[in-house]
């Protein structure tokens, strides 16, 4: 409610008085749909993230705990990391320090982004509901956006924290990470903070596109950027834990090695060997479904990933980060023509 609030509340404004002074033809333009997508979609996702993501970390920090991930003598180091993660999620002064530079960039007239008319018009010669927007709306826009990257600063600070200590990984874990699958969901949940900065990049591309300062070609370098950047935010995190996943797959793969070599061995001892008992019998013996399943384990042992991303962690972030950037391709290729392009597909023409 609070991200309506604020998105939605400056925005229901802004088309007020856009209609009071006669500009809703330029409120309402391809030139400024941007500034509609930061309210109206960009701030909401950003505390629908927040939402999600929050009972995540505490969920996953609490099964990190209680699996044995942590070392017993680590417990204490464990927990003043997260006293010390909350005091600093809760201070005052980053959100004052957020708030004075999205102040600071306002007075100054700078800008986030070198594209996109609605970042980019001078506000003092426009009309009172452009002033409006650029002074509440994208203030608060950037606020947030400051915010959001403080947030997700001091979540990459206690992930590296955390990896710092004596972690019990198990090579032999279902989750492919030795027990940190968890780590999965938490950022599973910044799927909509990902597809909020699409959404974001391809309206203000669309800006540049349509007032004729950017070619529909120049676009690739920018996408391709802006899903490096989602990379490095969202996935670049997980990386702490690299050498320790790294050493603990080393280490797993020599002990159940060591395993199987001495298993197989008294295997081949009594079923090639002449030690089986005369009287015991072949079918449903449980020798062979052991055997099995040690190789199974060591299967998984050898599959444990070098760092905690999935491949559905992985599909959820690229379709976040993908699919709304998908409306761009009609300015390459027109509505019209791609609809005659599949039916003469289809039909054959």
């Amino acid at each position: 409610m609070l991200g309506l609030a604020l998105g939605w509340g400056p925005w229901l404004l802004i088309p007020g008085l856009a209609l009071i002074e006669g500009v809703t033809d330029r409120m309402f333009s391809m030139t400024l749909v941007a500034g509609h997508v930061r309210l109206l979609v960009v701030i909401p996702l950003i505390f629908v993230c927040e939402s999600w993501v929050a009972p995540r970390m505490a969920a996953c920090v609490g099964t990190l705990a209680r699996s044995g991930v942590v070392s017993p003598d680590d417990r204490p180091a464990l927990d003043a990391e997260v006293s010390r993660t909350r005091r600093w999620a809760n201070w005052w002064w980053p959100e004052v320090a957020c708030l004075v530079l999205a102040l600071v960039l306002d007075v100054t007239g700078s800008r986030l982004q070198t594209y996109g008319t609605s970042s980019t018009d001078d506000p003092a010669r426009d009309s009172l509901a452009f002033l409006v927007y650029v002074h509440v709306g994208l203030l608060v826009f950037r606020f947030l956006l400051f915010r959001t990257a403080w947030k997700l600063a001091l979540w990459g600070w206690f992930l590296w924290r955390v990896s710092r200590l004596d972690l019990h990984l198990i090579p032999g874990h279902p989750d492919r990470a030795g027990g940190l699958g968890s780590l999965e969901g938490v950022h599973e949940r910044f799927t909509p903070l990902v597809a909020a900065l699409s959404v974001l990049e391809c309206a203000a591309l669309a800006e540049s596109i349509s007032t004729g300062t950017l070619a529909v070609a120049a676009v690739y370098p920018t996408i391709a950027l802006l899903l490096l950047l989602d990379c490095v935010l969202f996935l670049g995190p997980l990386i702490v834990f690299t050498d320790k996943l790294w050493a603990g797959r080393t280490k797993g793969v020599g002990l159940y090695m060591r395993v199987a070599a001495r298993y197989v061995a008294e295997f081949e001892a009594k079923w090639t060997g002449g030690g089986i008992p005369p009287d015991e019998p072949w079918l449903g013996t449980p020798d062979f479904s052991a055997l099995a399943d040690l190789g199974s384990v060591i299967a998984v042992v050898k599959a444990m990933r070098w760092i905690t991303v999935g491949p559905r962690l992985l599909t959820m972030m690229t379709m976040a980060a993908v699919v709304p950037l998908l409306p761009l391709v009609f300015f390459r290729y027109p509505l019209a023509e791609l609809s005659q392009k599949l039916v003469s597909a289809l039909v054959g023409f």
